[in-house]
């Protein structure tokens, strides 16, 4: 019974911190106020696409709100150089399709893992397990296991960026409207490489802090429980 106990708490754990992995990525990714004004400005965009701030953060929340499934499409009218437009082509249109099923996608996958620690946490409780010893201790262990995956992961595609950038679109795009002109698509050009580097070490630093955290509370209860 203890070991039956060990793995409903494991699987618990690893379904909490895919919660916490993908909350990380939703809270850079919609939540972080100024952020996508800092990066426009950091890395020159409004020169690049030859329009206004309030214009290019208007076209950016009607592409936040698409991607979470708020808006219908991707038609978004704006001023680029000065005169009235598509900002979207319709290859941009068709890959962002792609884009908004991979954010929809996770945030099921995000409801699939609260789904996973209610039950698993219901099967604990009816098998009578010792949940102020099992859950401190199970978390201890999954938390750890699960972020030096994530941080081994974070370390090898920091070695070059570029190369494990290009393997993830393979991976998850079955078509090559990802591959995008700047002479032609505005969205490479609010977007660089740079965008995508600063933001996935802010979701990594946003991951760590939570798990970090987590840890340290159960480690912390675990040991209390040891000297009980």
């Amino acid at each position: 019974m203890k070991l039956f106990h060990n793995l409903l708490g494991l699987i618990f754990s690893f379904a909490l911190m895919a919660v916490l992995l993908i909350t990380s990525i939703e809270a850079v990714t919609y939540w972080t106020p100024g952020y996508y004004e800092k990066e426009y400005t950091k890395y020159q965009v409004l020169e690049a696409v030859d329009m206004e701030m309030d214009d290019l953060l208007e076209v950016t929340d009607e592409m936040m709100a698409y991607l979470r499934g708020d808006r219908k499409d991707l038609h978004v009218p704006t001023i680029v150089a000065g005169q009235p437009r598509e900002f979207f082509n319709e290859r941009e249109i068709a890959h962002m399709e792609d884009v908004q099923g991979l954010f929809l996608k996770a945030i099921a996958l995000r409801r699939i893992c609260l789904v996973v620690c209610v039950v698993m946490l219901l099967f604990m409780i009816l098998s009578k397990a010792d949940l102020r010893t099992l859950l401190p201790s199970s978390l201890c262990i999954g938390t750890g296991l699960f972020f030096a995956v994530i941080a081994a992961l974070a370390a090898i595609i920091s070695t070059n960026f570029t190369k494990y950038f290009i393997m993830f679109h393979h991976m998850f795009f079955t078509n090559d409207l990802w591959i995008l002109d700047p002479t032609t698509d505005m969205l490479i050009n609010i977007v660089p490489e740079g965008f995508f580097m600063d933001t996935a070490g802010r979701i990594a630093f946003l991951f760590g802090a939570l798990s970090l955290i987590l840890f340290g509370i159960c480690l912390i209860m675990t040991l209390k429980n040891k000297r009980r």
